[in-house]
């Protein structure tokens, strides 16, 4: 049987060993999509060929879904496309071929032995397990794997690894400005543009009563005849993974990556800062880019998206504090979490400070809940593959922090849902931010509020529809979210109390009866006795 089988929009490459050994064998994995990718530099199609393979660890290692499987098959296969019409030799294994070993690690193997390649390079990969099983398959083979930096951040991981040097705390904030320094990122001169570094007071603001008006729909992209296959092969294998493939309209090449960020420039950009952090049920998009998906395949590169936002702010057609926040986002959040991954890994996945160890409630993969803000969030993270940020911190994250749930079941369950999601992005997310359970290397508190931050920041929207009152903290109408906000300032006490931007959250508990303190933690755990019941 030969190495590779052809198929339909993924022909097989002609073998090199006719014409002698192969020199360079250049490993692409499935969220490296970038054609001027570190590791393609020097490549001689005369004598090196590209190696991709999809295995079905990938998807199950954990329970990912189907939004999320399709697209990464979809922009792998349309990426190989693309190789080959720059003359590239693609090995490449698809998901059902006859022979396929499951794993990257296997399958490497299987290709090593048989193309008897002199050199095995690829770019930084973006998950620390993946790596390592890629490691050890090279050493099997007697071969040493060659990584190439990943030219598509801002920073590299060594340039992150001189900045936390010798520092107790790693802020954000610190790192952001020396990066916009650093790259000269909507500076005006020496000074930050708009003679200020954070425009969060102009930002983030609520839709009020009459919700959002004047969205235009993100553009979206019908699946051509290789998506469409992936799609139904995708129903094939993986039948009882969860959410549904009937929105699946995502950007999966190249071409379709830069329209969708010419279209988040053109509809939206403008819009974004003010209504970043709103809430609306229904609204899966509002002013939100849709690039992440792109963005961590590599079909957009973080330069070019930071640089036609700034363009766009200084050409007068967005607000400088709609750009500052987006460009926070990349510049700074995205480059700084992936930091904290690398040099933090492996020991940072079992963080797990606040000592949560509640399972994960078995809605999460249905969204069959009565809560009406996290329904309305769990359906649309199944139906899409995607929720903005807000809805993942401040709904969805809120709720498994204030329960207690296990971090690295909320790792886990984050991981497998939505279609941006890689590793050295969703981990620290997760973890760090979402659930502290890192103990504070990624924030300087918990992200805790109770349902009234939620009707804040939604206007009222969901809980109009929600038979809880956010306002209450006990009794039978009591929001879930207000119950065990206050159950879980009162557990983690002694943690809050230490942290200065906390200590007010503790004196309003002082201010509630110690009778209605009791009544909120039986009730609280009530909550936890019925999701652990399957409730």
């Amino acid at each position: 049987m030969p190495y590779v089988r052809g198929r339909p929009g993924v022909a097989a490459a002609p073998s090199l060993r006719m014409s002698g050994r192969l020199r360079r064998l250049v490993i692409v994995l499935g969220d490296q999509l970038d054609l001027e990718a570190a590791a393609f530099d020097g490549f001689d199609a005369t004598c090196d060929a590209v190696w991709m393979a999809e295995v079905t660890e990938e998807a199950t290692h954990v329970w990912s879904s189907k939004p999320r499987i399709a697209l990464f098959l979809a922009a792998m296969r349309h990426f190989a496309q693309a190789l080959r019409a720059r003359g590239r030799t693609v090995h490449y294994t698809l998901i059902d071929d006859p022979g396929n070993r499951a794993s990257l690690g296997a399958e490497l193997s299987r290709a090593l032995a048989a193309l008897d390649p002199t050199e095995l390079r690829m770019t930084a990969p973006g998950d620390w397990h993946v790596l390592q099983q890629l490691r050890q398959a090279a050493a099997a083979a007697g071969l040493l794997l060659h990584i190439d930096p990943d030219r598509h951040f801002f920073t590299t991981v060594a340039e992150f690894a001189a900045h936390a040097r010798g520092r107790k705390a790693l802020r954000l904030e610190i790192f952001y400005r020396e990066a916009r320094r650093r790259h000269g990122v909507l500076m005006d001169g020496d000074q930050p543009a708009g003679g200020r570094w954070n425009f969060d007071a102009d930002n983030r603001r609520s839709f009020g009563a009459d919700g959002p008006s004047g969205l235009q729909p993100p553009r979206s992209f019908a699946p051509d005849a290789l998506t469409a296959a992936v799609l139904q092969q995708v129903e094939r294998l993986f039948p009882g993974h969860p959410g549904g493939l009937g929105h699946f309209d995502w950007p999966v090449t190249r071409e379709q990556a830069l329209l969708a960020l010419d279209d988040f420039i053109d509809q939206r950009l403008a819009g974004f800062g003010r209504w970043q952090d709103a809430l609306w049920p229904e609204q899966p998009w509002l002013w939100h880019s849709r690039l992440s998906a792109a963005l961590n395949l590599k079909l957009l590169g973080a330069r070019e998206v930071v640089e036609r936002a700034e363009q766009a702010w200084r050409a007068g057609r967005a607000p400088l504090a709609a750009v500052e926040g987006f460009v926070r986002q990349i510049l700074g959040w995205r480059e700084y979490v992936r930091g904290i991954y690398w040099i933090r890994m492996p020991h940072y996945a079992q963080g797990n400070a606040l000592g949560a160890t509640q399972d994960l409630p078995g809605f999460f993969w249905t969204g069959q809940t009565e809560l009406a803000c996290l329904a309305d969030a769990l359906r649309q993270t199944l139906d899409r593959g995607y929720a903005h940020h807000i809805q993942r911190l401040m709904v969805i994250g809120l709720f498994t922090l204030l329960l207690g749930v296990d971090p690295a079941q909320v790792h886990r369950w984050y991981l497998a849902v939505y279609v941006d999601a890689v590793e050295w992005v969703e981990l620290p997310n997760t973890l760090g931010m979402s659930q502290y359970a890192d103990g504070g290397v990624m924030a300087s508190k918990p992200y805790i509020a109770s349902g009234q931050y939620i009707e804040r920041m939604s206007s009222g929207s969901h809980c109009r529809s929600c038979r809880f009152d956010p306002k209450r903290r006990s009794g039978a109408d009591a929001c879930p979210y207000t119950v065990l906000y206050w159950d879980f300032v009162q557990r983690h006490r002694q943690a809050l109390a230490a942290n200065p931007r906390t200590s007010m959250q503790l004196r309003n508990l002082e201010r509630i009866e110690a009778s209605e303190r009791e009544a909120i933690r039986a009730q609280a755990d009530a909550w936890r006795r019925r999701m652990a019941a399957g409730a």
